[in-house]
């Protein structure tokens, strides 16, 4: 039986996500001013068919599977990555954070310069109507954030965990992240990121926070010629 996190894109598109979602026939992208994800019911020709229909000529994409997909003629790959989807059965007790507060439409700016500075992942103007970003602030400058991308039945995900280079080492990064993860607990969803299987730092630090590899992802970069 398929897990719901091996197709965690198409999921979330067709179900929590879908109101950013834009669709042809069976396949489905989130709006490219969010995010980049892209996906498809299935392998068959009309989906993938429908899946390039939805990718403008020489833009870039990117499909997260359980493995690389045969492309169609129209698509072809630019880059093959190997991710370690990790998932939060405990939420690991931790210092909190006094100023730590969400994040709105007026940090919009300051989110997208960090995450520009810090490339924790891809971060577009409007990423930040995905939701749940919390960040801390100090002498009025945005040092570290982190938030929610893909949501499913069951399962949310923990994204864009970044903190300002002059600001590392002190465990801001690791406060958001517990924070999160104890917030969608709360719920009653399970907290899911991703991580590069080579940043074997970013993944010691995700277990010490109670993340577990669930299995390894592929994480393939797409583009329409």
């Amino acid at each position: 039986m398929t897990h719901p996190l091996d197709r965690a894109v198409w999921t979330a598109l067709t179900t929590r996500r879908a109101g950013l979602a834009i669709g042809i026939g069976r396949a489905r992208r989130i709006d490219p001013s969010v995010g980049l994800f892209v996906a498809a019911a299935d392998r068959s020709a009309a989906s993938l068919d429908d899946l390039t229909a939805l990718v403008a000529p020489g833009e870039t994409v990117g499909m997260i599977e359980t493995d690389a997909w045969l492309l169609p003629d129209g698509l072809r790959a630019t880059g093959e990555y190997r991710l370690a989807q990790m998932t939060a059965e405990v939420a690991t007790p931790g210092p909190e954070l006094a100023d730590l507060r969400p994040m709105d439409d007026t940090d919009a700016p300051d989110m997208l310069a960090l995450a520009t500075l810090t490339r924790p992942g891809p971060f577009f103007t409007h990423t930040p109507r995905l939701g749940g970003y919390v960040g801390v602030r100090r002498e009025g400058k945005l040092i570290a954030m982190a938030g929610t991308r893909l949501s499913l039945p069951g399962f949310v995900e923990v994204s864009a965990i970044c903190t300002h280079p002059d600001h590392r080492g002190q465990g801001i990064g690791a406060a958001l992240t517990r924070h999160l993860v104890t917030q969608i607990r709360s719920t009653g969803d399970t907290p899911f990121l991703t991580s590069y299987v080579t940043n074997t730092g970013a993944v010691a630090l995700y277990e010490s926070l109670g993340f577990r590899t669930r299995r390894e992802m592929s994480f393939v970069t797409i583009e329409r010629y």
